[in-house]
């Protein structure tokens, strides 16, 4: 997977303008459904990321590019130095693990449409 600098800005923009449709979406759906609350969200607090298992050895020519594409894109290195990861990855200032889960798999569907194996993670706070 070679993928150019203004490749990567635009799979960037298109992730996260995806996430961002899913957030809104989620919390349109769920205020028509419950009726909303006070805070404007659902209430289990957490986190959502997103999660890029590379294809290559980082050590390689292309694993050493695919990590520079990650990087561009704001992903950093997990705890177990196998895979990378975005946390947030829309900025969302709420603290509903709901709607961050709707972007957070918005966002990987996207990383996945363009070759990337990408998944949804999330815990509660």
């Amino acid at each position: 997977m070679l993928i150019t600098t203004q490749d990567t800005t635009t799979l960037t923009d298109q992730a996260r303008t995806a996430a961002s449709n899913a957030q809104e979406a989620f919390l349109t759906n769920w205020v028509n459904t419950t009726g909303g609350n006070e805070y404007g969200e659902p209430m289990y607090c957490g986190f959502a990321w997103v999660t890029v298992y590379p294809e290559h050895k980082g050590n390689t020519r292309v694993g050493k590019q695919e990590r520079r594409v990650l990087e561009s894109m704001g992903f950093k290195k997990d705890w177990t130095g196998k895979a990378w990861q975005l946390w947030n990855c829309t900025g969302y200032a709420g603290q509903s693990m709901d709607v961050k889960e709707a972007g957070a798999q918005a966002y990987a569907e996207v990383l996945r449409g363009a070759g990337f194996k990408a998944y949804m993670g999330s815990r509660a706070d």
